[in-house]
């Protein structure tokens, strides 16, 4: 089961802000726990933009795994580092994964493969959902990032198949920033048609240009950065078990 839901979800806390009104992923996690009995969700956002209001709503809850890949220090500001983990039972729950500006296509794959993936594998959910922003992309006037169509595929694929290796296929992608009128539409084709399975004739025009832009591959700074969330994740989630 794939569901596509429209909407911003990610900064709304106790009042909305970022052009968030209501948390739709946090109103999804919930229903979807109390509702239909899901015990262990897990929430991966990879918007350009900190999933501060995500990460607030299940700080302290060891049943929801929220991981966050946002560009570091952007918005909000004051939150979003690595070191924000979670608290009490939670602690370890919350995984923030907060790149360098300019990061493209291969650190965020990077990303996905040795954070988000091994985390995903030891949490085992019942349920993902996705927070899916388009404002990682190169042409986004809110983001300073290098990702593509190509980038939004490869992650969706990747998010399917941890979808099918652990929880049913169960999985709801939602979607959230992407401010280029021009290039979003790209990306959430490529998006919609990894979670459908059909490959459709419509080709994104930018994609040569972007795709070979200097910075897509992965430097060394930023391999540090995925290097130091992961590391942080695995000493939250000993220390746990210490305890």
């Amino acid at each position: 089961v794939r569901v596509w839901v429209q909407g911003p979800v990610e900064h709304a806390q106790d009042r909305g802000r970022g052009f968030c009104i209501f948390g739709n992923v946090v109103l999804a996690v919930e229903h979807a726990s109390k509702v239909h009995g899901a015990k262990r969700i897990a929430v991966i956002d990879w918007d350009v933009h900190h999933g501060n209001g995500t990460q607030t709503a299940f700080y302290a809850d060891p049943d929801v795994l929220t991981i966050s890949v946002h560009q570091d220090g952007y918005y909000p500001a004051d939150s979003g580092g690595i070191e924000e983990t979670g608290e009490g039972k939670g602690r370890g729950a919350n995984i923030n994964v907060p790149l360098p500006a300019g990061s493209g296509h291969e650190a965020y794959l990077a990303a996905f493969d040795e954070v988000i993936a091994p985390a995903i594998d030891r949490f085992r959910p019942e349920l993902i959902v996705v927070a899916c922003g388009y404002d990682a992309a190169v042409s986004d006037p809110l983001g300073r990032m290098l990702c593509h169509s190509e980038t939004y595929r490869l992650l969706t694929r990747r998010v399917v198949a941890l979808a099918a290796r652990h929880c049913g296929n169960r999985l709801v992608v939602c979607q959230e920033g992407g401010y280029s009128p021009t290039y979003a539409p790209f990306c959430g084709l490529a998006v919609v048609e990894e979670l459908c399975g059909i490959r459709t004739a419509v080709e994104d025009p930018l994609l040569g240009w972007y795709a070979n832009l200097a910075g897509q591959r992965l430097q060394a700074h930023q391999r540090v950065a995925i290097a130091r969330a992961a590391a942080q994740h695995m000493t939250d989630t000993r220390m746990k078990k210490e305890l």
